[in-house]
């Protein structure tokens, strides 16, 4: 997936993070902590989700339709990120 040692340590641990933070939301509803405080970390979780995927989707396009080694890497990598974007926005 990541094209650097750099980058895969970088998206490590933001997926790192995210699971700290979803282990935050678990140990609330085991606490039964307030809507509201649930609320914000179901909030929190999903903009780390969107800030990851948004950080994926434009290596994606980085590496496989800007600069593809081959003019088929180019629309295969083309039709993937579309099949993606329509399930995220499902």
């Amino acid at each position: 997936m990541s094209h650097s040692v750099q980058a895969k340590a970088k998206l490590l641990a933001r997926v790192r993070r995210i699971r700290g933070q979803v282990e935050a939301i678990e140990r609330a509803l085991e606490n039964e902590l307030g809507c509201a405080d649930v609320l914000q970390l179901v909030a929190s979780v999903r903009g780390a989700i969107s800030g990851l995927t948004a950080e994926l989707i434009e290596d994606h396009i980085q590496h496989h339709v800007v600069e593809p080694s081959q003019e088929s890497d180019r629309m295969r990598g083309a039709d993937e990120l579309i099949d993606v974007v329509r399930t995220y926005l499902k």
